[in-house]
């Protein structure tokens, strides 16, 4: 059953992906600077774009969440992304945000909705996250919510640090400011 979204906190709204979002999700991943730490690492095509859409909407039918779109909500742009996906590492938790708006806070606020998703209504026992070694800023994200280092894991070929959260763990700081789920 498919979870009751958006999600939405004072600046951002997280929604299900549309086919429609496909031009506007390309200009988030075709950015080689914003794809560099995620996934293979580096732009993908305008087709490899669409699949992606198109296997987050799968997954959702599946487990009733996925990676949603992030729009700001000042502007109802399309920004990036975040979420929850099954993995082999566990329910991972994501995010992707378009160069422009890093070093706002956007990531941390999107990813604190999914958190509350995930421990509230999802009854999910616990997240993991994966941060490429070379990308110190999104370490710092995960670390701000909570997540707690369980080591070192190669993936894509590339080391990555390993997080882990559950909600015994998660800050009790409550819901982030304006969140509604």
């Amino acid at each position: 059953m498919p979870f009751p979204v958006p999600l939405l906190s004072d600046r951002v709204l997280l929604r299900p992906f549309e086919e429609a979002d496909a031009a506007a999700a390309h200009r988030v991943y075709g950015d080689a600077e914003v794809m560099r730490y995620v996934g293979a690492g580096g732009a993908v095509s305008r087709e490899t774009t669409s699949e992606m859409i198109t296997d987050y909407r799968r997954h959702e039918a599946e487990h009733g969440f996925a990676f949603w779109a992030v729009l700001d909500r000042g502007s109802g742009e399309l920004i990036g992304d975040a979420g929850l996906e099954v993995t082999d590492h566990g329910t991972e938790l994501g995010y992707t945000l378009a160069r422009r708006w890093w070093g706002r806070g956007l990531a941390t606020e999107a990813a604190q909705l999914c958190i509350e998703a995930a421990f509230g209504p999802l009854e999910l026992p616990r997240l993991v996250s994966l941060a490429d070694v070379e990308n110190p800023a999104s370490a710092r994200v995960l670390e701000k919510l909570g997540f707690l280092h369980r080591g070192l894991t190669t993936v894509f070929g590339r080391p990555h640090h390993c997080f882990a959260l559950s909600p015994d763990s998660a800050p009790a700081a409550g819901p982030s400011p304006g969140a509604r789920l």
